[in-house]
C-alpha cells in the first residue's frame, strides 16, 4: 500500500512538473507588460529600449538552457540602410537547442518596434512612445513560451530548434533578411521556419490566421486533427507576407505564419499590454505545439513555391 501510494504522489508530482510548462497566460502577460512598458520606449532600432529587449531576450535564452546560436554568440549584429537613414545597427538574438539532429526547426518573432517613430521621417508621430504590446511583444513572449517548452522535455526531440528573436522588422524585415544571407547553418538543413506576429488579440470571430498552408507538400497532412477548445483558426496557402517568414519563404524554406488580424491600435501608441489576451494566445501557442510535433513525424518538409 505504501508502495503504491509512494508511487501515485510520484506521478502526481511529475505531472505537476510537466503541466507548468504548458504555454502559461500568466507568463505572457509579464513579458508582454515588460517588453511593453514605457521603460523601453517602444524598443525602436538604433534607441536604447531596443537594445534592451534584446538583452532581454537574450538573459531568457539563457535562463531556460539554450546554447549561444551564433557560433558561440547570443547575438548577430548588422548594420543596413533605410532611406535617407545609413549604416542603421541592429541586431538579431538567437538561442539554439541541440539535440544531434541532421535539421532543424526554426521559430522565430521580431522584437523590434517603432520606438519614438524617429527612423519612419514623419509616418507616425514622432516623440510618441509606440509600446507595440501586440506588435510585437506578444509575438516574443510565444518565443520565449515555445522556447520553455522544448528545453523542458527531457528526451530529445528528433529535430534542433533554434529560438531567433529578429531585429530591424518594423524597417523592413531587416534582420530575418540578413539572417537568411548569412545564416548559421545552411538553410538546406531547415525543417521548417515558424514565425508569430501579433498574436495578442485574438478576435472569435475571425479566429486567427495561419499563412504558408501551400509552403510544403505535407502541411495539410500535419493539420489534421489540430484543435484546441476555445480557439479557432484558418489557414492561408500564402508563404510571402509582411512579416519575417516572408525572408525566409523567398530562400526556400517551408513557413508557417500566425496572426491575429489587424487592429485600430496597429503602430499607433495605444498598442498597450491590458489589450493583449493572454489566455487565448496561450490557446495559440498549444495549436503551434501541436503542428510542431506533428512535423516532427514526418521526413524534411518539401518545399513548394508560389
Amino acid at each position: 500500500m505504501r508502495v503504491l501510494l509512494l508511487a501515485g504522489l510520484l506521478l502526481a508530482a511529475a505531472g505537476g512538473f510537466a503541466q507548468q510548462y504548458r504555454p502559461s497566460a500568466e507568463r505572457i502577460t509579464g513579458t508582454v507588460k515588460y517588453l511593453s512598458a514605457d521603460k523601453l520606449k517602444g524598443r525602436g532600432t538604433e534607441e536604447k529600449g531596443g537594445r534592451k529587449a534584446g538583452a532581454f531576450v537574450m538573459k531568457q535564452f539563457r535562463r531556460l538552457g539554450l546554447e549561444p546560436g551564433n557560433h558561440g554568440e547570443w547575438y548577430q549584429d548588422f548594420t543596413f540602410s533605410r532611406g535617407k537613414h545609413n549604416n542603421l545597427r541592429s541586431r538579431n538574438v538567437i538561442g539554439f537547442l541541440d539535440n544531434g539532429a541532421p535539421y532543424t526547426i526554426i521559430i522565430g518573432a521580431h522584437y523590434d518596434h517603432l520606438g519614438t517613430a524617429g527612423l519612419f521621417d514623419g509616418k507616425y508621430p514622432a516623440g510618441q512612445i509606440h509600446n507595440g504590446a501586440d506588435d510585437n511583444a506578444s509575438g516574443v513572449a510565444g518565443l520565449l513560451e515555445l522556447a520553455r517548452y522544448y528545453t523542458a522535455n527531457a528526451e530529445k526531440e528528433p529535430f534542433n530548434f533554434m529560438f531567433i528573436a529578429f531585429g530591424g522588422e518594423e524597417l523592413g524585415l531587416q534582420g530575418s533578411k540578413y539572417y537568411t544571407k548569412a545564416p548559421v547553418d545552411s538553410l538546406e538543413n531547415v525543417h521548417f521556419m515558424l514565425n508569430m506576429d501579433m498574436i495578442g488579440r485574438y478576435n472569435p470571430e475571425r479566429g486567427v490566421g495561419i499563412g504558408g498552408y501551400g509552403s510544403a507538400a505535407e502541411w495539410p497532412e500535419i493539420f489534421k486533427g489540430v484543435q484546441y477548445e476555445g480557439i479557432k483558426f484558418f489557414t492561408d496557402a500564402a508563404g510571402k507576407g509582411g512579416s519575417d517568414h516572408h525572408s525566409f519563404y523567398i530562400a526556400g524554406v517551408p513557413v508557417l505564419f500566425f496572426h491575429t488580424g489587424g487592429h485600430d491600435d496597429y503602430h499607433k501608441p495605444t498598442d498597450d499590454a491590458p489589450k493583449v489576451k493572454a489566455k487565448e494566445e496561450a490557446g495559440i501557442l498549444e495549436i503551434a505545439v501541436q503542428l510542431i510535433n506533428n512535423a516532427m513525424k514526418v521526413g524534411k518538409l518539401e518545399y513548394r513555391g508560389e
